[in-house]
């Protein structure tokens, strides 16, 4: 990306009742996962919304982290953040992949998810992407998960509205199946 590139950057939503978002961060590159969760933490405070942190070993961990949270507490939305290296194996690829697969596939079953897991080249790329006052990275996660939020109270689950992707009612079955998924139909 060039250095003087700009990207629209959406204003943060307004809530009318409180939320409590869990920031769940891999401080495995503990200076640049400080960054994240700083630019995260003023996003949310910007915001109004409370926020819970817990740290994982790894960015593999996170996913599971934010599945558990999701069984036995009560937030809002969840923020993904750690940082992923490319090394000398294809450890890289595994770590990449799978973890930003299983928070796409939770954010597909509703879960309101900002991904500020950095995949990165080169520790220099990191540094710049997780900076509060850089790219701001961190805070970009937390805002998605806002907007999501934003969303999920919008179109709340079970409620009478038509989703804008399938035009079902929240209480019906959407006319898709992910593999692995028993309910659901199959599309062409």
């Amino acid at each position: 990306m060039a250095g003087t590139e700009t990207h629209h950057v959406l204003p943060l939503p307004g809530f009318d009742r409180p939320l409590r978002l869990l920031i769940v961060v891999a401080p495995y590159y503990k200076d640049i996962a400080d960054d994240l969760l700083a630019g995260a933490i003023a996003t949310l405070d910007k915001a109004g919304a409370t926020h819970e942190v817990v740290e994982v070993p790894g960015a593999l961990e996170v996913p599971g982290a934010i599945a558990i949270a999701r069984r036995g507490a009560n937030f809002d939305g969840f923020v993904a953040l750690g940082c992923v290296i490319r090394g000398e194996t294809t450890h890289y690829e595994t770590v990449c992949n799978d973890s930003s697969r299983a928070l796409t596939l939770m954010g597909l079953d509703g879960a309101c998810i900002g991904n500020g897991i950095l995949t990165v080249e080169t520790r220099n790329q990191a540094e710049v992407r997780a900076d509060p006052e850089g790219q701001n990275k961190g805070g970009g996660a937390a805002a998605a998960a806002l907007h999501l939020v934003a969303l999920s109270r919008r179109w709340p689950a079970g409620g009478s509205e038509t989703d804008g992707a399938s035009g079902t009612t929240g209480t019906q079955q959407a006319p898709f199946r992910m593999a692995g998924q028993d309910k659901g139909t199959d599309i062409a």
